[in-house]
């Protein structure tokens, strides 16, 4: 079987019992896209993400992140896990600086929806994609990162440059206002 036709379980295991590295470019070529766009929708600053994206696959080729199919769900999601607490790390250790160039972007382009805000605004089942439209974008986009990517709250807060409160406080405000509207 030829790496471009092995499955993402397959290639993962060739990774981490043998150093494949055949497979892992495979794997790289499959993934890195796809997460590098979907680290850009958080965090403006292309070398941080670049970074993060490089960081997730070194920790898969390194073996430091281990990835059980059984456990650990579909292989971008599990590199979405990995990227994503990398991408708070960098968030956080750059501090008051980085939250501020995250404003910023946000700012500069809050008439932009994001790839995941247009994905959940064509989502046809029912009424939630009119309900999640009419959230506000601050309680959409604290539902996007506690719900949709599965980070802590206290993940989410770091990421959007809000308290662990407000994050809280926003979560249970959006999923009472879809729950009006989806009743």
């Amino acid at each position: 079987m030829s790496a471009t036709t092995r499955s993402d379980g397959e290639l993962l295991r060739a990774i981490a019992a043998d150093g494949d590295r055949h497979a892992f470019e495979e794997l790289y070529r499959r993934y890195a896209p796809w997460l590098t766009a979907r680290m850009r929708s958080r965090c403006s600053d292309a070398g941080v993400v670049d970074d993060v994206v490089q960081e997730t696959f070194l920790a898969v080729w390194r073996g430091t992140a281990r990835y059980r199919e059984e456990a650990s769900g579909d292989a971008a999601g599990w590199l979405w896990r990995i990227g994503s607490r990398r991408l708070i790390d960098a968030l956080r250790g750059d501090g008051a600086r980085g939250r501020l160039r995250q404003t910023l972007a946000r700012l500069r382009h809050r008439d932009e929806a994001s790839a995941e805000e247009r994905v959940l605004a064509g989502v046809e089942h029912g009424d939630l994609a009119g309900a999640l439209i009419r959230l506000s974008p601050e309680l959409r986009v604290v539902l996007q990162a506690t719900v949709i990517d599965g980070l802590t709250t206290r993940e989410a807060a770091v990421l959007l440059g809000i308290p662990p409160g407000t994050v809280k406080t926003r979560a249970q405000r959006a999923r009472k206002q879809m729950r009006e509207a989806l009743a």
